[in-house]
């Protein structure tokens, strides 16, 4: 008799791939095989999954149309079957999977758009930490000695995701998802680096300015405000640190500031970021 985990594996591969044999001992009422019985089968597993697709992508969806979007979506779940009961996770192969998709390369911002709509997801379903207020912070940041300020350590909320484009990704993705009326777009023009965040109840989406990108990398990536202020400013001569840090603040994006030789409480915080994919 065959074991119970290629029995499973065997009827994963055949509820996903349409063209699999009907797995052994699936028989109706009579003791038959009944392959019409495991196609509605098949067909509600395929169409449970195709709605999460659409659900999490749903400027995606209407950029490309429902009908393309179902038959993509079949591709995507035939190459990427489903590896946790969590739907919740199910779904962050599709960036990458569009952006490899040759069928779509007169589409070429459409991965990033994808890629913001993932990292819209995570960030709604992040830890739920409160951020320190702005006037704390302020305090604390101003009672540090003028030299060792750029020694200080701030760590971010954990919603904090970072998605850089080469191409206008979030307001193509603000028009589809109902966030600004619809308008021409220089796809010629520059690119845009979107800031997502949920601090407080709702995602917010905004465009990042010259050199925040960088700067929030370096300090998610553990490095102190004097060494991010480099990264940033070594990018783009034009970047505010003040100006920056002021926002940060004001938005909620920082959760704790430290000095090296303080106890922090917890551990770092490092959602992922990936730089913008070259046109």
């Amino acid at each position: 008799m065959p074991r119970l985990a290629d029995q499973q594996a065997e009827l994963s591969a055949a509820l996903l791939d349409p063209a699999a044999p009907l797995p052994a001992g699936w028989v109706g009422p009579d003791g038959r095989a009944d392959l019409k019985r495991f196609g509605v089968y098949r067909n509600n597993v395929a169409s449970s999954l195709i709605e999460v697709l659409r659900e999490a992508y749903p400027a995606v969806h209407r950029l490309v149309g429902d009908e393309y979007f179902s038959a993509l979506a079949k591709l995507f779940i035939q190459a990427h079957p489903p590896q946790s009961p969590v739907m919740l996770d199910y779904g962050a192969a599709f960036p990458p999977y569009l952006a490899a998709f040759e069928p779509l390369a007169g589409l070429p911002y459409l991965a990033d758009v994808a890629r913001i709509e993932r990292a819209w997801l995570e960030a709604y379903h992040a830890a739920d930490v409160a951020s320190t207020p702005c006037e704390a912070l302020t305090s604390t940041l101003g009672a540090v000695a003028p030299e060792r300020a750029g020694e200080l350590h701030l760590e971010l909320h954990p919603s904090v995701r970072i998605v850089r484009s080469a191409w206008p990704a979030l307001t193509i993705w603000q028009m589809n998802v109902g966030e600004r009326p619809m308008e021409r777009i220089d796809l010629q023009g520059a690119g845009e680096d979107t800031l997502l965040s949920r601090p407080q109840a709702q995602v917010t989406a905004r465009p990042m300015p010259a050199g925040e990108a960088e700067f929030l990398h370096s300090l998610l990536a553990g490095e102190c405000l004097a060494q991010a202020a480099q990264q940033a400013i070594g990018r783009h001569a034009e970047f505010d640190l003040a100006r920056q840090l002021a926002v940060a603040l004001s938005e909620g994006l920082v959760i704790r500031a430290w000095l090296p030789d303080e106890a922090r409480i917890g551990p770092p915080i490092e959602p992922p970021i990936e730089p913008p994919r070259e046109r």
